[in-house]
């Protein structure tokens, strides 16, 4: 590499194609540039704070976190589709699909630190329905391709419960079937 071009760790981190975020204990230890336009925030919004403030409610950052720990893989990965929200500028509050994988490096302590990709799906998957926490998370789910007894476990609900949810979605969307809908979801 020739020393006009040299490049650091810090260079390729705030650099990177995609968000990164380092975690620690579910608080914002660092993140890169692109987070940073994605969630609309400065640095100082964000470094030192809750990943809670990136989430449509409280409720929701819970359920994630549960649904993290619960889901890591031996390795401590895991990834999911969900609805996050905006912090500041223009588009401060507005709610977006947003595409979240990461890794805890303890997986036996899932959230003491980890290293988190955000990537942006609002150009290609709008939320055009005014869903809730719940409806919010079973689309993520379904979109996953999970069943209903598969989506009723991990959320800690019963198949039929989910079931509710699912033609609830079905009528918002004007959905004819489950195929439907999660193609409306897509593309929606």
């Amino acid at each position: 590499m020739s020393d006009a071009v040299s490049l650091d760790y810090r260079t390729a981190f705030d650099q990177a194609p995609i968000g990164l975020v380092i975690s620690e204990n579910r608080l914002i230890r660092d993140c890169n540039r692109l987070v940073l336009e994605i969630f609309g925030a400065q640095r100082e919004q964000l470094i030192g704070h809750s990943f809670a403030l990136l989430y449509p409610s409280p409720v929701e950052f819970e359920r994630t976190g549960e649904r993290i720990v619960a889901s890591l893989d031996a390795a401590g990965y895991y990834a999911d589709e969900r609805v996050m929200k905006r912090v500041g500028g223009a588009r401060a509050g507005e709610l977006f699909w947003c595409h979240v994988s990461g890794r805890a490096l303890d997986p036996s302590r899932p959230h003491a630190s980890g290293i988190w990709s955000f990537e942006d799906l609002s150009a290609t998957r709008q939320l055009k329905a005014d869903l809730t926490a719940r409806e919010r998370e079973i689309a993520a789910l379904l979109i996953e391709g999970l069943t209903s007894k598969l989506i009723g476990k991990k959320l800690g609900v019963s198949p039929r419960t989910v079931d509710v949810y699912r033609a609830r979605l079905m009528k918002k969307y004007g959905a004819a079937s489950t195929p439907d809908l999660v193609h409306r979801l897509l593309v929606s």
